[in-house]
């Protein structure tokens, strides 16, 4: 279960991500905050970037629950430890953001996906 909402979540951002490639005006609840509109080109780029990264986790955490079987078993498991490491690097840097739009917005949605994949590594 924990694997599905993990997608659920991871999704949503994705969604999120790519309205801000796309240009909406979501600047101050991403990349710091600095921007309060649209994003400036080379963050618009990052964030359909980070599209590629939540799907590796997707891969990753998926295989490591026993949902899909693309990811090697100890790939998987490292990989699960992985991305809770970065998911609770994600819930530092968003909550210093100097953005409040950013803490009180994307600091709970990443501490929901470190809890998950948390869930999900063990």
């Amino acid at each position: 279960m924990a694997a599905i909402i993990f997608t659920v979540v991871i999704v949503a951002l994705g969604v999120f991500q790519i309205a801000a490639a796309a240009g909406a005006p979501v600047g101050a609840y991403c990349w710091g905050g600095q921007h309060r509109g649209r994003l400036p080109v080379r963050l618009r780029v990052g964030s359909a970037a980070s599209l590629l990264l939540y799907a590796a986790f997707e891969l990753v955490i998926l295989s490591r629950a026993g949902i899909i079987d693309l990811v090697p078993e100890p790939a998987a498991t490292i990989g699960t430890w992985v991305i809770f490491g970065y998911s609770v690097l994600g819930i530092v840097m968003n909550g210093i953001s100097r953005s409040k739009r950013e803490r009180f917005v994307m600091t709970p949605v990443v501490l929901a996906l470190a809890v998950l994949s948390l869930i999900v590594a063990l």
